[in-house]
């Protein structure tokens, strides 16, 4: 099964790991992993759900004591250390640096395995997030529930858009140059990648830099789009611009080779693309994998549940706030995937 956008699919016909099927026919969920994994699924039933609703004691999270990180915080600050070492060499503007978390997920109690769908629910009352979903498919490998803020990639016939996020902070008060800066390299990044595949001309800027606030912090979002060069469509749009370049940095070739040598752990999801595309109205939406879980069913005795965060790191980037930008996205969603966050009364999108 799939959610997203106040759809459910059910009726599972076809997964392939072509991306070309996202122009032939039906309705698809998509996951394509930052390593360039990509699971492509099309359902025969498609239709309107709300979010699910919570059912206590049906989600079984982890302990919030028993999630670990591929990078501490002296491996991470050190990180960061490292790329404005590379940064003063010339070799790259800016990197994005990221660690993921894991957790054993506890026995649910009935002998049946974790539904993730059980965590989208209480993501949806603590956590909403326009680009929410939900992608089901335990026998290829695939559990993901994603809260992201983030547009990777939205079409509309030939029109193609993307909406990078650079820039957090818990108020529009904690928003440096740093962060305008930083969007502002991200945004002629993404711009020359969907030059690769729009039209000569058709790629502009609508907004720059425009503040967005979302639960426990606010965001620098900018907007870029385009329209598709004549015989482009979603294979060419993933050859051009994944992964994403918010989540890699600029240059975005030298970013990817600092980001290889200083993470220890794969991103999966997380960073990568989760969403959906309509093949037969020529539409389709899809999320940077930021704010998304994923279950680990083949990392040992117990599945783990996993999470990933990170920041972008340039000249400016001061180690220790870097982290601290890293604990700030994570806090609010492992209380909620371990049970211990109380939404607050009147929560909005």
């Amino acid at each position: 099964m799939a959610r997203f956008g106040g759809l459910l699919a059910t009726d599972l016909r076809d997964v392939t790991r072509d991306p070309a099927a996202l122009d032939s026919t039906g309705w698809w969920a998509v996951v394509a992993d930052f390593e360039g994994r990509l699971v492509c699924a099309r359902f025969g039933d498609v239709r309107p759900a709300p979010a699910p609703t919570v059912v206590p004691g049906r989600w079984h999270g982890p302990a919030r004591e028993d999630w670990t990180s591929s990078l501490d915080r002296d491996a991470y600050t050190a990180g960061v250390r490292r790329i404005r070492e590379h940064i003063a060499a010339g070799e790259v503007y800016q990197a994005n640096l990221c660690r993921v978390l894991g957790a054993p997920l506890p026995p649910t109690g009935t002998g049946a395995p974790a539904d993730i769908d059980a965590l989208t629910a209480l993501l949806a009352r603590g956590n909403p997030a326009p680009y929410a979903g939900t992608v089901r498919l335990p026998a290829h490998g695939v559990e993901v529930a994603t809260a992201s803020p983030e547009l990777y990639l939205r079409r509309t016939g030939r029109i193609v858009e993307s909406g990078p996020i650079k820039g957090t902070g818990r108020t529009e008060a904690d928003l440096l140059e740093k962060d305008h800066a930083e969007n502002v390299m991200i945004v002629d990044l993404v711009r020359n990648d969907l030059g690769r595949v729009c039209a000569t001309g058709s790629v502009t800027v609508p907004a720059l830099c425009a503040v967005e606030p979302h639960p426990g912090l606010v965001h620098l979002v900018s907007t870029v789009r385009g329209e598709l060069a004549p015989g482009a469509g979603w294979a060419e749009l993933f050859a051009g611009t994944f992964p994403p370049g918010s989540v890699t940095g600029a240059p975005k070739a030298s970013a990817l080779e600092i980001i290889g040598a200083l993470e220890t752990a794969p991103r999966g999801p997380y960073c990568g693309g989760v969403g959906w595309v309509d093949a037969d109205r020529g539409t389709g939406e899809l999320a940077v994998g930021i704010r998304t879980f994923w279950i680990d069913r083949a990392a040992g005795p117990a599945p783990v549940l996993r999470f990933g965060t990170g920041a972008g790191i340039t000249w400016g980037s001061d180690p220790e706030r870097e982290w601290a930008e890293t604990e700030l996205k994570a806090a609010r969603l492992l209380a909620i995937a371990s049970g211990t966050h109380q939404p607050l009364e009147g929560t909005k999108r």
